[in-house]
């Protein structure tokens, strides 16, 4: 009897076969950024079980940085001492000589002192102006479209940070002008022609 019970009641002997061979493809995602310490430590504490931070793999590591790296658009940040002026006139060969004569002067430490942004129309210029890119506006007074001073209130409006120079050749009746722009300061008027040094001086006083 006790045989024919054991007979009835013996498990079947089931061999352990690795998942792989079984037909299994498994993948533990957390294997390979963490391993599990031994139980114990040197001196048998078993509060010393803990779990150890890896380092991602290298192509983990390369998308992380790559998306990490700032991107820098639009104009540069200029240093400190460089000064960006907005030179607006319609006679190109002002404009060519004003240019590379301001942005070839040089202060007493042999530093470039002006990045000039050249327009020559005022209705181009004023759509495409920025604020607070720009320290000093030199405007010609009388252009097509837009008057030297109808374009300085027009700025004015968008940046009251920026200096204002004027330059003519032709004579300007000062205090007329004062009666029909109130609010314009006309302290920096320069005639053409100029010597460029002497308009890259007067600029430096101006913007500092």
């Amino acid at each position: 009897m006790n045989g024919k019970l054991t007979e009835m009641y013996e498990w079947p002997m089931v061999t352990a076969i690795p998942m792989q061979q079984a037909g299994f493809n498994y993948y533990n995602p957390y294997r390979t950024y963490c391993t599990q310490s031994p139980p114990y430590d040197s001196d048998g504490d078993e509060s010393s079980r803990h779990f150890h931070n890896e380092s991602p793999p290298a192509s983990h590591r390369q998308i992380e940085e790559s998306n990490s790296v700032p991107t820098r658009t639009g104009i540069q940040e200029q240093p400190p001492f460089l000064k960006r002026i907005l030179l607006v006139v319609d006679e190109p060969d002002v404009s060519l000589r004003f240019k590379p004569g301001l942005e070839a002067f040089l202060d007493q430490r042999g530093r470039k002192m002006f990045e000039v942004h050249v327009y020559d129309s005022p209705l181009k210029a004023l759509s495409d102006f920025r604020a607070n890119l720009y320290d000093l506006l030199l405007t010609d007074v009388y252009m097509p479209g837009m008057n030297g001073f109808e374009l300085s209130q027009k700025i004015l409006e968008l940046d009251l940070n920026v200096r204002i120079c004027f330059v003519s050749a032709v004579e300007v009746n000062i205090e007329a002008l004062r009666e029909l722009y109130p609010t314009l300061s006309l302290g920096c008027f320069i005639k053409k022609p100029v010597d460029v040094e002497y308009l890259a001086k007067r600029l430096s006083a101006e913007i500092d």
